[in-house]
């Protein structure tokens, strides 16, 4: 009985370990498909190298709103005040909704759309904002999206 237990214990230990999101070599942890600092240039040079609207890299920033009703999306603060939506491709993965201040690497691809008033007040409710707040909104916005194949969070 003892051995079952020992054995038991064992196995689901080797599981949470390897449950856990890969640490990369730069002291961070790594989300999606992962990815390094290496190459990295921060949100506003990305914006100053955009072609026809697009850009496809890694950028890093500063997180200052996270999706609180699942973590789907984050926003990462621009050089002008403003943010920049970062999304996660395929829906394959979610940030933790702690993160908020934390600096992150995104690798991806950014472009700038216009997104209509239902996706704007459904992104006002995921982030917990009052019904008062969300019926404001009565006009579609262009804005910077990435979407990230992989995050790093430093």
């Amino acid at each position: 009985m003892k051995q079952l237990f020992t054995l038991t214990l064992s196995v689901l230990l080797a599981f949470a370990v390897y449950a856990q999101e890969p640490v990369s070599a730069t002291k961070g942890v790594t989300y999606g498909a992962g990815t390094t600092a290496e190459g990295v240039i921060p949100v506003a040079d990305m914006e100053k190298k955009m072609e026809n609207d697009k850009f496809s890299g890694k950028v890093s920033g500063k997180v200052v709103e996270v999706c609180q009703e699942k973590g789907c999306w984050m926003k990462v603060e621009k050089s002008n005040g403003e943010t920049m939506m970062v999304k996660f491709k395929d829906y394959k993965y979610f940030m933790p909704k702690d993160i908020v201040g934390k600096e992150v690497v995104l690798d991806g691809e950014a472009s700038v759309k216009e997104v209509p008033v239902k996706q704007l007040q459904h992104y006002a409710k995921d982030a917990g904002k009052s019904e008062e707040e969300i019926k404001k909104i009565k006009e579609p916005k262009k804005e910077l999206q990435f979407v990230a194949k992989g995050v790093l969070v430093l």
